[in-house]
């Protein structure tokens, strides 16, 4: 009894605590919750608290994936800092797991699965590798199983990682400022597929801005830019994915599959597609379940709008190839629709300060490879750099003539390429650098202007770009989009498809095996033409030649400024250099694809001693001083800058100061050449071939190079400056290769044995002569052989040419 009574006591006390706990738990309701709100219904029911500038997000599905992808509304125009309008950022199937009053929303590891019916399997690798939490709300109110959150902290985050981007390229250091960051309600927007917030986000800081912040913001210390959240309901369960294959040229997903037999390959492979499918699969040709359809920006002004919508629609014509009828549309955007809305493929026109690269990406249910949204972004200011380039070939500005429509059209001809390139990597395929070899058969190369000699030595513009889709297009497409009836074996039709393509001289080589400075393959190349990368070499010299002969005041248009000319000199001057590194690549070059066991195609095979001469020859000829030297009447023409006439990093770099440079011209472009010549990976796979084939070895290499540059016959006037300033370049990298610990010691060998066979020569070239400025040259060449540490073997230290390509980081999936 007494015992009882303490209890009675004790519960007595406790209960107004007991009270205040359960009321304190108790949550209201969302509608109580929300009065006065604004009710934005849709995928994720969100309302709008203007009185507190917040979003409250009603939450009415647990444990259900679905596609959570950030991306940069409006950027910052630097292309250096790749923070541009529209950029997509990662996809992530996430969900929202509820654990007492907390919601978290939860993101699996989707590289690692089980694909089994047996649960237990599949948890044991779930729980062998970690998930991420990627953000944790706190519930505060709950009405029928729906939960509501605050997510305005979620959204005003740097989801993008504008601070990080910011800081990786040295460009300042930023933080996030609450009080100058606010939800973007005009792109903030509700669907019954796709719930979509956008965030005005200020970073401040920028005590240590870099050059190219500073470029470009209005004040240095309050960078805004907008960022984009969408929640997007996973397609169903019905998309077929389709097994990848290294000779289709896709990109995809991969993951590992621990539910995998023993004996079979762990890894799965499977290619980015849109889903499509034909209304009638029995048809030879059908119309599409629902066709693809891409939108060009409406801000993209004309004619570029047109040759946008023209050059994107190309596709079309691959998808006839694969058997369908009108599978693939593209419109101009609606004033109305939003560019960042998953419902829309679009193709921005996006503006920097700078030319910059361009790139195509798309949001991708990463469980299977199915495309939900392609999104190409163009840069708007490489049409001007065609333009340029056109200008500086044709010297077109004439008295009394008028202007020459040949600079627009192929401009515009070039766009065309451009937008189905981009567009091409929206649907799942890859760039394609050996197409140029088969009379240009597919946009994913990059594409250098074809211009020819006609027979009265005039430049000829007219097949400058290709136009349509080219046979290799056509096979990729019918790969990735063919929607095979019903009993047909997928697997063996694809194979064959792919055979056909391979009998028909159609190639596939990528990204990786096309970059200059050590590459091997012979035949896939960037921004070059021609089957025979040394021939095209020598067309290409002869075509810059013709243009640096009828360079003058006509190459600007009246009234501007002659300092002007630089500008239109440098790709004139700089004509040839990708055909450069194209021909560079014979040089140690070895044949290969991307072969698999019984489809007959080359392995590997070492390019033959005769190609890798002629390769050899051609490059030797771009050192040589009548090509090296700028002539005497183009360098009259170009003076300083005016006042309000910035130079560039897009102009010759000098060392005279103000004034025109033409030896730091000649020098950037010898150091260019000799960078891919006797690249540390290409000296020790000339020793090898050698070894193995006995053909060209490096030791034939320098012997030839030390011969048509110290040894040749000896120049006057400006050119012979530019020879001897030659060679101090090809002994610059003759020194560093002897001195590379990256490459083999039989290619450091054959340098340090040139380099002693070149001073016994020099040596005994001074004894021949009395002072003199070639003295001074020789005696400076054999100090620099005998004492290697008195001057930095490390590259770069010539001067570097202006740059070609597009300025910025240039990645795959880019142009």
């Amino acid at each position: 009894m007494r015992n009882t009574l303490r209890k009675l006591r004790l519960l007595l006390l406790l209960l107004p605590f007991m009270v205040n706990m359960a009321l304190a738990q108790k949550l209201p309701s969302i509608v109580s919750k929300t009065e006065g709100m604004k009710r934005y219904p849709g995928y994720f029911t969100f309302y709008w608290d203007e009185a507190g500038g917040k979003v409250w997000l009603e939450i009415n599905r647990f444990d259900t994936d679905f596609l959570y992808v950030n991306s940069l509304a409006a950027g910052l125009g630097s292309n250096d800092i790749g923070l541009d309008r529209g950029q997509l950022g990662g996809e992530r199937v996430v969900s929202f797991r509820k654990i007492g009053p907390k919601v978290m929303l939860v993101q699996p590891n989707l590289s690692y699965r089980a694909n089994t019916t047996n649960r237990n399997e599949a948890r044991a690798v779930e729980e062998s590798f970690a998930q991420s939490i990627l953000w944790g709300f706190k519930a505060e109110a709950e009405e029928g199983g729906r939960v509501l959150v605050d997510a305005t902290d979620f959204l005003l985050r740097d989801a993008h990682d504008v601070i990080g981007s910011l800081k990786g390229s040295r460009q300042g250091s930023y933080r996030l400022d609450a009080s100058r960051s606010a939800l973007y309600l005009p792109r903030t927007m509700n669907f019954p597929k796709n719930t979509e917030f956008e965030a005005m986000l200020t970073f401040t800081g920028g005590d240590d801005a870099g050059r190219y912040v500073r470029e470009v913001a209005p004040d240095v210390q309050a960078l805004t830019m907008r960022q984009h959240h969408s929640f997007i309901q996973l397609p169903d369960g019905n998309y077929e994915p389709r097994k990848m294959d290294p000779r289709a040229g896709y990109f995809g997903i991969t993951y590992y599959d621990y539910a995998t037999p023993v004996g079979e390959d762990i890894e799965k492979r499977f290619i980015a597609r849109h889903r499509l499918q034909k209304k009638n699969p029995g048809a030879a040709r059908s119309e599409a379940v629902e066709p693809i359809v891409y939108y060009v920006d409406n801000g993209a002004p004309e004619p570029i709008r047109t040759a946008l919508l023209e050059g994107a629609r190309w596709w079309n014509q691959a998808f006839e190839a694969a058997g369908y009828q009108n599978a693939f549309k593209v419109e101009v955007l609606p004033d109305s629709a939003d560019p960042m809305d998953v419902r829309y493929n679009v193709i921005q026109w996006v503006h920097r300060s700078t030319r910059g690269w361009s790139y195509g990406a798309t949001v991708t249910d990463p469980r299977t490879g199915e495309i939900i949204k392609g999104h190409v972004s163009l840069g708007s200011l490489r049409v001007r750099q065609d333009y340029l380039i056109a200008e500086g070939l044709l010297a077109p500005y004439q008295e009394g003539k008028p202007e020459s429509e040949e600079m627009m059209q192929m401009s515009l001809a070039r766009i065309r390429q451009l937008s189905a390139h981009e567009l091409g990597h929206t649907l799942g395929i890859m760039h394609n650098y050996a197409a140029s070899v088969s009379d240009r058969a597919s946009v994913m190369d990059y594409p250098h202007p074809l211009v020819q000699l006609d027979k009265g030595g005039n430049l000829n513009l007219s097949n400058a770009y290709a136009a349509g889709i080219g046979e290799w297009d056509k096979v990729a497409v019918t790969y990735g989009y063919e929607d095979f009836p019903e009993g047909v074996n997928e697997e063996q039709a694809l194979n064959k498809l792919l055979l056909s393509g391979i009998d028909r001289g159609l190639q596939f080589i990528s990204d990786r095996d096309a970059r200059a400075t050590g590459g091997a393959h012979p035949q896939a190349h960037l921004w070059d033409n021609g089957p025979d990368a040394a021939e095209e070499l020598r067309n290409v010299l002869a075509v810059r030649q013709k243009a640096l002969q009828n360079f003058s005041p006509n190459n600007i248009k009246p009234g501007m400024p002659y300092a002007l000319l630089e500008d239109v000199l440098v790709p004139v001057y700089n004509y040839h250099r990708y055909q450069t590194e194209a021909t560079a690549k014979l040089v140690g070059g070895v044949n290969y694809t991307y072969a698999v066991r019984g489809d007959k195609q080359t392995v590997t095979a070492p390019l033959d001693k005769k190609t890798q001469q002629q390769a050899l020859d051609a490059l030797l000829a771009t050192l040589q001083p009548d090509v090296l030297t700028v002539p005497e009447h183009i360098i009259k023409l170009i003076p300083p800058r005016p006042p309000g006439y910035q130079a560039s990093r897009e102009l010759f770099d000098k060392r005279t100061g103000l004034t025109f440079d033409p030896m730091a011209a000649a020098e950037a472009s010898a150091d260019f050449t000799m960078s891919m010549l006797l690249h540390p990976e290409r000296a020790a796979r000339l020793v090898e071939l050698q070894a193995r084939h006995n053909s060209l070895g490096l030791s034939d290499v320098t012997d030839q190079l030390v011969k048509s540059t110290f040894k040749a016959t000896r120049k006057k006037g400006l050119e012979e400056q530019v020879q001897q300033q030659t060679e101090q370049v090809v002994l610059t990298h003759l020194l560093a290769l002897a001195n590379n610990e990256s490459t083999s010691y039989q290619a450091r060998a054959v340098a340090s044995l040139t380099l002693n066979n070149l001073k016994d020569y020099l040596q005994r070239q001074t004894r021949r002569m009395g002072d003199s400025p070639y003295k001074a040259h020789l005696t400076y060449a054999i100090e620099r052989i005998e004492n290697p540490g008195m001057v930095t073997v490390k590259l770069p230290q010539h001067k570097d040419l202006p740059p070609g390509a597009p300025i910025g980081s240039g990645v795959m999936g880019c142009e």
